[in-house]
């Protein structure tokens, strides 16, 4: 009896590394992400936010309280207990999703106007640095989720891949690449890269049945149309195409996103 054939192997076999060469001399290093310059033109999509309601608790705060009581257990690498130096955040690394009912979406600029921090400060990239005055000691309060760092949240996605497949000549067919750092796959061998290819209408295993626990870093069409990136370190994904595409993004009802014109 044959085993049932990988989908993703199917859809995206991999490819020859030499797929991300324009990429490394147009960006760089990509360890964390090929990072594109405007192409011609360039938006920043926001990971998404959610919200319960407000609390005075911390993440760190709830987390020493229930090391206090017993109802969780220090974490111990080698002899060293992190929580003792360390403070839980909130935040998350990897894929995200929408929490669940009894959860709503807030949004950067609403967060922005309630607490009098812009939404990205000048000369910053979106990232754990936003927001410093909706946190405590640097800990988010326990009824918020702050974005996800490294990829995009599944919802956010799937918006995405809709408006690229609108933005693109061949739609659903389009030819693309999704190259993933060797950082989002656990890699020991940096230089081994890995790399897919494959149509945008079937872009939506690439987060479902990824070996990743994450959105791929770059996305881009074959043509070179446009390109994403979702750096490693970062709470958004830039994208870098025609304006057309950039100023969809920007008037998209679901997606938030903003230009950042000194990381353009």
């Amino acid at each position: 009896m044959s085993e049932e054939p990988n989908p993703m192997s199917s859809l995206w076999p991999l490819v020859s590394s030499g797929a991300t060469d324009w990429l490394l001399e147009l960006c760089g290093d990509g360890l964390t992400g090929f990072m594109p310059p405007a192409m011609p033109d360039a938006v920043w999509v926001l990971n998404a936010m959610y919200e319960q309601g407000p609390t005075e608790v911390s993440y760190d705060e709830d987390d020493q309280a229930r090391l206090a009581d017993g109802s969780s257990q220090p974490r111990i690498v080698g002899d060293l207990a992190l929580d003792a130096v360390s403070i839980a955040t909130g935040g998350g690394l990897g894929r995200a999703r929408h929490p669940g009912p009894g959860w709503r979406r807030l949004r950067w600029t609403e967060l922005a106007l309630r607490t009098g921090d812009p939404v990205v400060p000048d000369g910053l990239m979106p990232s754990h640095r936003c927001f410093p005055s909706a946190r405590r000691e640097g800990s988010w309060p326990l009824g918020m989720v702050p974005p996800a760092e490294g990829s995009l949240d599944r919802e956010t996605w799937s918006r995405l891949i809709a408006l690229l497949t609108h933005h693109s000549p061949a739609g659903a067919d389009t030819r693309c690449l999704a190259y993933y750092s060797p950082l989002t796959l656990g890699a020991v061998d940096f230089a081994d890269v890995h790399v897919r290819a494959g149509r945008l209408g079937d872009a939506e295993i690439l987060y479902d049945r990824s070996e990743a626990d994450f959105s791929p870093s770059n996305l881009w069409a074959d043509d070179r149309s446009w390109i994403l990136c979702t750096d490693y370190d970062l709470w958004a994904t830039k994208i870098a195409g025609p304006p057309a595409l950039v100023d969809a993004l920007l008037n998209d009802s679901e997606i938030e996103a903003v230009r950042l014109p000194w990381a353009h």
